[in-house]
């Protein structure tokens, strides 16, 4: 069974139970300041896991093509991957456990023919005031005995393990995200347990004997400013399901790259370096994973830079290199062509897009070959030592490293991938010193979590459409948004254009805007068919494939774009606009940043 069949049958066994297909969102958020990337189906749909009414219905079903960069270190084991698609079903408000468990039972056992002997289950045990989820211990237990399993033998207890919200466990959830205990199936390899991690093996263990493919979130629960948790007005089921690892337990694969989607990667690798996987397993792992997700990545708009979604990248393809260069391979065009090829059927776009694909690519490996020079033109002027010299390390100080890291930005491992040695403990120091400087900024950032709705966001939020719609009646219909992040203390907004705009142009902007403010437009939100949004010229990204109706926010009869919310509901309550800089990001794109409010 191929992954493009795993995902057929889960869209249609969901829809035979009257769930709608809804389109896959960008794996690059559109306004949405709290994350980088899309890391899971559920992201694009809080607005309507709070209650607001989705246009097409309370059943929804999906394929989300997800990144999780927290699990860029983790890549390397036999499971743990930061590209994958997320299989999902919600009901918004409709059905719950008692639907959601037997109905995902029934996907993997029968539809898939995954062997129910074969799978455990955990559930909430509860934690500090949020109850034990007993219905859902009482549904599996009833499953397994149908099934002549023994529950006691199937069923395990966690607390935040089985606790899901973007932010993680309760008490890192920021008030007003929503969240919930959620109920996981893991599947079981025949192999033996090691006790280096722990006495007794179960689902949750390290070992590697279990691995989790299917995870149904509850989400009955809101944070609240003092801390505790309020009931949210309808009770969703959010449900995901790595399409990867599903394959791995179809296939009864353990090493999920040696399933039948990675597998041809991994050869095209071992057919490039000489090298056999078996001996080089973790340096493949990695030029796989950090390969394919840069690919998606460059696909959604990204190229190589040293911020945000751009550093992503650069680190996810210098890491890959990394990998590459220590097996002596030289070029790896042949690898993003074999990923194209892996993935065209359910992704057939990168076929149209894979010149551009792999020229990004190469193109930053010719900037690492370069930075890799110059570090060691620099070691070498600093201490006419290179690296492995007479045999042995040449050590160098733990401050040059850091220069290095914060300069070049290579990391410690590819310094010492040099041949050069350095004082863990002090570089250590270093380290903790800028992150803790790079934690206070990011925290300062984020503070909103996934549900800020700070007055200055908001009206943040509402000025970018203006401001989006302004550069088109001054610059041509040609220009159109890149991105944005909106905070409470300013606007960031990214779109296409290929030379910096004069004092002029900047005034025009800043006059159409303000004036729009002060004609206090009415705001307000429609859902449309989508050939009636194309008809009344609506700005915005439309998946024609999975999109019936849009939401398309209206600012007067001036603005008409395809968005999620939340904007005030007047103008004027944006009070003020000012453009206070603009940046070239490159690849013929600009970045303004503004201020809203008085």
């Amino acid at each position: 069974m191929t992954t493009s069949e795993i995902i057929e049958k889960y869209i249609s066994f969901f829809e035979k139970l009257g769930h709608k297909q809804i389109a896959n969102a960008s794996l690059v958020p559109e306004n949405d300041p709290t994350t980088l990337f899309t890391s899971s189906g559920m992201q694009p749909l809080v607005p309507y896991l709070l209650g607001e009414p989705h246009p097409q219905g309370k059943r929804l079903v999906n394929v989300q093509n997800s990144f999780r960069a927290q699990d860029i270190d983790e890549v390397g084991d036999n499971r743990h991957i930061t590209f994958f698609r997320m299989l999902g079903n919600w009901s918004l408000g409709d059905y719950f456990k008692k639907e959601q468990i037997p109905w995902i039972f029934e996907f993997v056992t029968k539809t898939l023919g995954v062997p129910a002997e074969k799978l455990y289950v955990s559930v909430f045990k509860g934690y500090k005031n949020i109850p034990k989820d007993a219905e859902s211990e009482k549904l599996w237990t009833d499953i397994f005995v149908k099934s002549g399993l023994d529950p006691k033998e199937r069923i395990f207890f966690y607390d935040t393990k089985n606790w899901w919200s973007r932010s993680g466990e309760p008490d890192n959830m920021p008030p007003g995200e929503p969240g919930g205990p959620d109920s996981e199936i893991f599947y079981l390899f025949d192999i033996p347990h090691d006790k280096k991690f722990g006495d007794k093996c179960h689902p949750n263990c390290g070992c590697g004997r279990f691995m989790e493919i299917v995870n149904s979130v509850f989400m009955e629960y809101q944070k609240e400013k003092d801390g505790g948790f309020k009931k949210l007005p309808q009770k969703n089921v959010d449900h995901g399901a790595g399409v990867e690892r599903l394959l791995a337990a179809v296939e009864n694969q353990q090493d999920v790259f040696q399933t039948s989607i990675f597998n041809p990667i991994i050869q095209a690798i071992e057919k490039i370096t000489g090298k056999n996987y078996k001996s080089n397993s973790i340096q493949m792992r990695n030029i796989t994973d950090h390969f394919i997700s840069s690919v998606f990545i460059i696909d959604s708009g990204i190229y190589p830079s040293n911020k945000e979604q751009g550093y992503i990248l650069r680190r996810l393809l210098r890491r890959g290199l990394d990998n590459f260069y220590k097996l002596e391979g030289s070029d790896p065009s042949s690898v993003i062509e074999s990923i194209v090829e892996q993935y065209k059927k359910t992704n057939p776009e990168l076929l149209n897009r894979y010149e551009n694909i792999k020229n990004t690519i190469l193109e930053e490996k010719g900037a690492y070959d370069t930075t890799l020079k110059k570090a060691k033109e620099y070691i070498f002027q600093k201490y006419k030592k290179i690296g492995d010299e007479l045999k042995g390390k040449v050590e160098i100080s733990a401050d040059d490293v850091f220069f290095l890291y914060s300069s070049h930005g290579l990391s410690p491992t590819q310094i010492k991938n040099l041949g050069y040695v350095f004082d863990n403990q002090k570089f250590a120091q270093k380290m903790q010193q800028h992150q803790k400087v790079s934690r206070a900024g990011a925290g300062k950032k984020f503070a909103g979590g996934l549900a800020d709705h700070h007055e200055k966001t908001i009206m943040g939020h509402t000025a970018t459409h203006l401001m989006h719609q302004a550069l088109r009646d001054v610059l041509g219909n040609h220009v159109h948004q890149t991105g944005s992040n909106i905070t409470n203390e300013r606007v960031r907004f990214d779109f296409n254009y290929d030379k910096k705009l004069n004092d002029e142009e900047i005034k025009k902007v800043e006059n159409i805007v303000n004036d729009k403010i002060k004609e206090n437009l009415s705001v307000h939100f429609e859902f449309m068919p989508l050939t009636k949004a194309k008809k009344i010229g609506a700005i915005g990204l439309f998946d024609e494939k999975y999109q019936d109706k849009v939401k398309i926010y209206f600012i007067g009869n001036y603005s008409k774009e395809f968005c999620g919310g939340p904007h005030v509901d007047f103008t004027s309550k944006v009070e003020r606009f000012k453009i206070i800089k603009q940046e070239n990001i490159g690849r013929g794109q600009r970045r303004l940043y503004a201020l809203v409010g008085k």
